[in-house]
């Protein structure tokens, strides 16, 4: 889910109650107004989040002579970092402003990138060795991750308050649509200024990056007019009992798992469903990321094509995610989001072969990467909706953030596994390199659909009616028109 802070994924509430609707003594004028004002935070932290990550960075990190390994390690450190969400929702919970909390979590997270715009330019200058400059860069997205990680949980947690219920699939989609534009826009013309930079691609990047750094800092402003939430508010809301209550203001019940431990108390171990939801969830990001970090190395490096035409190829993906997020939004909203995973989730894992029928031609560069980035952008937008919005479905009310929390620890793990041993398995070429790994990540990304099979969705439906959906008959029309908002 796209969000005002580096996402998740995430994906990604809490050690106490969050509410399945806003709070009524909220004006709905002001909730309208929380709810554009966060699309539109997420529109400037999209230019800032695709600067710092994806094919600039990648390609960033080739013109620095990085091996396949640091590139790798590039992307699975923002996935490890997920590791301190639990610590995260912890802290967030003990609060009194879901607002306050994100801003002295987000402001130094995107501050402290201009630390390499320094190192960029102490590196022009012939000061700092280039191997040194990935290193610094390596710390720079560690930081910067772990602490967007402690804010994931309570960022969801104060959004998940605002939004009602019956309209996620659609807000979302609203909001994803918003950045999806926004990065179809920003990333070709930030590849067009770093490629065309007159003191090379290494010092454009840094100029794109301090551009990108005051986008982020503009996005944190507008979470200023957001409607505020207290935690302590929520959980009275939702009705938590005597005990839960005592337990927060620091009498612990005898039967109560206290501070940090109740984050993994035994409630989600004794979920059945969401155990199997993990297991999914688990082996899915270590599949995706087995590979998803190599498509855009495969292109720079292996067929040399030139980053303005990987980051317009990168656009198209944006551009197909933004066409079909509220088409897909309006299915899950219908018909749930299991049965969407299960039917997008088989094409999203064949797509890594096709990459193998692509090379440095006039053909792959002309029509074959164009629609592969175009078919991965229109089954991603599924994806990453269904995936966010079935945790919301299944997680209970009163530990959400907890749940979010573990599954989001979870798949920072397994992805950042994915990815690490990509990097490693892709640099021997007697092993198929990268083309290898293509085909070995489709193989795992197909297992670990099974286990979703047996996870129950509330108010899902099956695949059949999904696919009456999508190719509706002439009898039997599909009217997907949402009610209106209230």
């Amino acid at each position: 889910m796209s969000q005002g802070s580096p996402e998740p994924i995430t994906g990604t509430e809490s050690l106490f109650p969050l509410v399945t609707e806003p709070d009524p003594k909220i004006p709905k004028d002001a909730l309208r107004t929380s709810l554009k004002a966060s699309t539109i935070d997420g529109v400037f932290a999209t230019v800032f989040s695709n600067i710092v990550g994806g094919v600039l960075l990648s390609n960033f990190l080739v013109e620095l002579h990085a091996s396949p390994v640091e590139i790798g390690l590039s992307a699975s450190i923002p996935m490890l970092a997920n590791l301190v969400q639990p610590l995260g929702a912890y802290w967030g919970d003990r609060t009194r402003s879901r607002h306050m909390y994100c801003f002295w979590i987000y402001t130094p997270a995107r501050l402290i990138w201009l630390l390499l715009v320094i190192g960029i330019a102490i590196a022009s200058w012939g000061q700092l060795d280039s191997h040194l400059l990935v290193q610094w860069t390596l710390l720079i997205v560690c930081v910067t991750y772990a602490l967007g990680a402690l804010g994931s949980a309570a960022w969801l947690s104060w959004l998940a308050a605002l939004v009602p219920r019956r309209l996620r699939g659609r807000y979302f989609g609203i909001r994803n649509s918003a950045a999806s534009l926004t990065c179809l826009i920003s990333v070709p013309i930030a590849g067009v200024i770093v490629s065309t930079y007159p003191r090379g691609t290494i010092e454009g990047y840094g100029f794109v990056l301090l551009l990108g750094i005051i986008m982020g800092l503009v996005s944190l402003g507008y979470q200023c007019l957001m409607v505020d939430v207290n935690p302590q508010t929520q959980k009275r809301l939702a009705g938590v009992t005597v005990q839960d209550v005592t337990a927060q203001e620091g009498t612990i019940a005898p039967d109560q798992p206290s501070g940090i431990k109740s984050v993994f108390a035994s409630p989600i171990l004794q979920d059945g469903n969401f155990l199997r939801f993990l297991v999914y969830f688990g082996v899915w990001m270590f599949a995706v990321n087995l590979s998803a970090p190599f498509f855009n190395l495969y292109m720079l490096d292996n067929l040399s094509i030139d980053v303005a035409w990987v980051t317009a190829y990168n656009s198209l993906t944006a551009g197909a995610n933004l066409v079909m997020l509220l088409f897909w939004g309006k299915l899950a909203d219908r018909f749930g989001n299991r049965a969407l995973l299960l039917l997008v989730g088989i094409l999203v894992a064949v797509t890594p072969l096709f990459w193998l029928a692509t090379g440095a031609n006039a053909i792959s560069i002309w029509l074959w990467l164009p629609l592969l980035h175009i078919l991965g952008g229109g089954t991603w937008a599924a994806i990453d909706l269904c995936n966010n919005n079935i945790q919301l479905g299944i997680a209970p009310v009163k530990h959400q953030a907890a749940y979010f929390a573990v599954a989001a620890a979870i798949a920072g793990v397994s992805g950042a596994l994915g990815t690490t041993a990509g990097g490693y398995l892709a640099q021997f070429a007697d092993y198929g390199g990268i083309p290898g790994l293509f085909a070995l990540s489709s193989v795992v990304r197909l297992i670990a659909l099974l286990p979703l099979v047996s996870v129950h969705e509330e108010g899902g439906q099956s695949i059949g009616q999904v696919i009456k959906a999508l190719l509706p008959s002439k009898t039997e029309p599909i009217d997907l028109q949402l009610s209106e908002e209230p």
